[in-house]
């Protein structure tokens, strides 16, 4: 394994088993450092619970960066997940501008949307200030509607690859360099990941598990990134990732007290070997 000085920014949902609690082993797990930015704090995601905390770090994110300056800090690769305002992605764009190694890869999951909407705390300008981001990144794990409002295009239930394609050529004509896009099923019993990169897509199809976990999403870009920094190619890297994703579903399918989350860690050991 490669072992590599990464950071990923995104919250922390104290319980919950998404963002920062994730991320942070998945990626440890792949045999990297992992660093983290915590964007803001949280005692439960916000799926099913009532009464969360919520503490927004905004603030603190500025002198946390200037500490590292400092001290000479700097990363192998960055990945981002969940922020929660404009100004969280401007502070990103500076730590991709200062806090780099040369060659470091940067990796951003534009975490704004699902099922054709925008999540509540976003609107119009967030998805503006979003592209500029997506612009800088070396990679993008959009899903479908993400990728929508990225550029536009009219979000569709049902499509076919011809679709796909128009999506993933706007999504280069604003900026994007390489893509990662998820969920995207040509059936109703499938779905599967589509890489562009260099003008050249690759499809890989896996089975549909109608009852789906909460944070899912989290576990595949945490295990996209830790493959890729680990040498895989963006393919192989994308079919790890979701195999890892597929089987952590699975093993949490059939305990009904474990709805919050997808009980990805006894299985870390599936991942690391895939990697091997």
């Amino acid at each position: 394994m490669v072992y590599r000085k990464l950071l990923t920014i995104q919250d922390i949902s104290c319980v919950g088993q998404c963002s920062l609690t994730v991320a942070l082993p998945i990626l440890s797990a792949a045999g990297h450092e992992t660093c983290i930015l915590p964007s803001a704090v949280l005692s439960t995601h916000t799926a099913g619970f009532s009464g969360f905390t919520f503490r927004d770090l905004t603030q603190d994110m500025p002198a946390i960066s200037a500490h590292w300056a400092k001290e000479n800090i700097r990363f192998d690769g960055v990945y981002t997940g969940y922020l929660g305002s404009m100004e969280q992605i401007g502070i990103v764009k500076e730590i991709f501008d200062t806090r780099l190694n040369p060659g470091a890869k940067k990796i951003v999951d534009p975490a704004m949307a699902d099922g054709g909407k925008l999540y509540p705390a976003f609107d119009a300008a967030y998805v503006e200030a979003m592209k500029t981001l997506v612009r800088e990144a070396d990679v993008i794990l959009p899903n479908i509607t993400e990728a929508c409002f990225l550029t536009g295009v009219e979000y569709r239930e049902t499509y076919d690859e011809a679709y796909i394609d128009v999506l993933l050529k706007a999504l280069a004509s604003i900026g994007a360099k390489s893509v990662v896009l998820t969920g995207v099923g040509y059936t109703p019993d499938s779905t599967g990941v589509v890489v562009y990169e260099n003008g050249g897509k690759r499809y890989y199809r896996h089975r549909k598990i109608s009852k789906g976990c909460h944070g899912t999403g989290d576990v595949y870009a945490s295990a996209f990134v830790g493959a890729l920094e680990n040498g895989k190619s963006l393919y192989d890297a994308a079919v790890i990732a979701a195999d890892y994703t597929v089987r952590c579903i699975e093993f949490t399918q059939g305990d009904a007290s474990h709805w919050y989350g997808v009980k990805f860690e006894p299985l870390l050991s599936e991942y690391i070997a895939a990697m091997r």
